[in-house]
């Protein structure tokens, strides 16, 4: 079974087989195309300074590991910095650790993790791929929704990491996420489906529903893959298919999918 269809099965949509499957390329050919295609041209920030080195990533770190900006600071474990691929294609964003995560200090871990690294797999960019983070750095006692002060003194450390990271895409996984990095009350309902942008770079910004949200209303889950084919083909779009930095599985929606 795929990646796409253990994500299908894991969410309870069925899969349609048509009866006569048409003849696979020959494997030999797909891999000489892959090997053939153009290398991807690095980034352009608008700033025209190259992606932050190993010393000026590690001080961010530091920065972010001693923050005193807000209240956050006198009830965490530890701050979650993010987890995963520097130069990632794709960046994910939700909205502030949990307990698993404020425990562990990485990002989406627990049920809502495993979910979301099945959405990843089936999306055609695992885990490891990507770059994962959040809006806030800190969880917020009792993991309720974070304060417009907490945000605003956080969201900069995030600005940062979208500035070194150079992504072609942020994910924005929930309604609390996409709306503090879009600074607007507009329902998730109505973001899905569009290409908005985030910071002063302008950086491509889709929204889709939360893992754990997803856990819990079963009925929204047919939607997510709807919003993950959504993301392929955007990727596909602005030309991140090709290189080191993005899997082959992003080429774009297959025939079927």
């Amino acid at each position: 079974m795929s990646a796409r269809e253990q994500y299908l099965e894991a969410l309870g949509i069925d899969l349609w087989t048509p009866r006569l499957q048409p003849a696979a390329a020959p494997a030999a050919a797909a891999s000489d195309e892959l090997a053939h295609q153009p290398a991807r041209p690095a980034a352009i920030p608008a700033s025209g300074v190259e992606p932050a080195d190993e010393a000026a990533w590690e001080a961010l770190r530091v920065e972010v590991s001693g923050c005193t900006r807000c209240e956050l600071c006198k009830t965490r474990t530890q701050t979650v910095f993010g987890v995963g691929n520097r130069r990632a294609e794709l960046l994910v964003i939700g909205e502030a650790p949990g307990a698993d995560e404020d425990a562990q200090g990485e990002p989406f871990v627990g049920r809502a993790g495993q979910l979301l690294n099945s959405m990843l797999r089936a999306l055609g960019s695992p885990r490891e791929t990507v770059y994962i983070a959040n809006v806030l750095k800190c969880r917020p006692p009792g993991n309720r929704d974070p304060k417009p002060a907490e945000v605003a003194s956080c969201l900069p450390y995030l600005q940062r990491q979208v500035d070194m990271i150079q992504p072609r895409l942020m994910l924005a996984v929930g309604r609390i996420a996409a709306q503090n990095l879009l600074a607007t009350d507009t329902p998730i309902g109505r973001l899905r489906g569009h290409v908005h942008h985030f910071g002063a770079r302008a950086t491509p910004l889709i929204v889709t529903y939360h893992p754990a949200y997803l856990l819990r209303s079963p009925s929204e889950k047919r939607k997510s893959w709807v919003d993950l084919k959504f993301v392929r083909a955007e990727l596909a779009r602005l030309g991140g298919v090709a290189g080191t930095r993005l899997p082959g599985g992003l080429a774009g929606p297959q025939p079927g999918a």
